[in-house]
């Protein structure tokens, strides 16, 4: 039966032979960086997934067909168009399909397809959360911003590994209704849980990892459960690449007051925030997110590798224990 989606020939063959795959979001490329920078950290991204042993898939919504993984020419393509491609969280999918648009995923979008055609590892930057000041807004629209990517890690068990929550949010309330909605949250190589642009953010986390094992060993435990939730693997930025955490925090708080004078609400928020904490930080904020995302994608390989050797030996030994 047809999925209505184009899964890349070289993804296809991977996942039918229990092959390591990692998604990876398009909204990144599109609405994160600028041309050309843009086009390049996602060749570099791709390349660092294949390097670690995986297969990327890069996803995206092209002339209304649900693509999971893109050719060059397809991922350049959307680098250029940039922000004429729809920003496409979950409740988005059906229009962008029915009109024949193109959209970017963000992270709930993503998880969506990667789960749909059975990848379970998806690597991204920073994930979205709770917004910060929520009931103490001035503005009663602003009250309670929850992004669709903490109810779709509750619903779609895939396992996200990114640099925490973006920092313009409000960590210890995300962290919290990812609890309620029984998600998985461990952090790597610390009990801290990373605050994306920096490695700490005073919140512990409730399951340490320390190898890409062990975090396999959780995604396949979930899965064997059939618990149906998804799992957050925070990795912390590296420690050469880590802003000053002051001066991101002051620039923060300046471009929170800005979006709320401006009331810019819902899904335009992350983008006017980090692009302007991008100018009030003299650009080190965008090549901190893009050291992270290359990080990230280091570690998404090797868990998923390490799932599919997992795997692999569990059917192995199955397959001796019939005989």
């Amino acid at each position: 039966m047809s999925t209505g989606v184009a899964v890349a020939p070289e993804v296809a063959a991977a996942l039918a032979r229990g092959g390591a795959v990692v998604a990876l979001e398009s909204t990144i490329i599109s609405h994160g960086m600028p041309y050309p920078k843009n086009l390049q950290t996602a060749m570099e991204v791709e390349a660092i997934v294949r390097e670690n042993g995986a297969v990327p898939a890069t996803i995206a919504i092209l002339d209304g067909v649900p693509h999971v993984g893109l050719s060059s020419e397809q991922l350049r393509r959307l680098a250029i168009s940039g922000r004429q491609f729809q920003k496409t969280a979950r409740r988005d999918i059906a229009h962008v399909v029915a009109s024949g648009g193109n959209g970017a995923t963000t992270v709930s979008a993503t998880m969506f397809f990667a789960h749909k055609v059975g990848i379970p590892i998806f690597v991204t930057g920073g994930i979205g959360g709770v917004h910060r000041q929520g009931e103490q807004s001035v503005h009663y629209y602003a009250a309670m911003d929850i992004s669709s990517d903490l109810t779709e890690l509750g619903n779609t068990p895939v396992a996200v590994i990114s640099a925490g929550v973006k920092s313009i949010l409000d960590i210890p309330r995300t962290l919290e209704y990812l609890e309620t909605q029984g998600v998985t949250v461990a952090a790597y190589k610390t009990n801290e849980f990373p605050a994306f642009f920096t490695e700490n953010s005073g919140s512990q986390v409730p399951c340490r990892v320390d190898s890409p094992e062990e975090c396999a060993k959780i995604i396949h435990a979930n899965k064997n459960l059939h618990l149906g939730s998804g799992i957050l693997i925070a990795v912390p930025i590296p420690k050469q690449h880590a802003a000053s955490g002051n001066v991101i925090e002051s620039a923060i708080q300046k471009a929170l007051k800005e979006a709320d004078d401006k009331r810019i609400i819902g899904n335009a928020i992350t983008p006017f925030m980090l692009e302007r904490v991008k100018e009030l930080t003299g650009g080190s904020s965008l090549e901190a997110n893009i050291a992270l995302v290359k990080n990230n994608a280091v570690l998404g390989a090797k868990i998923a590798v390490a799932l599919s050797n997992l795997e692999q030996r569990k059917t192995n030994r199955l397959g001796r224990s019939a005989l």
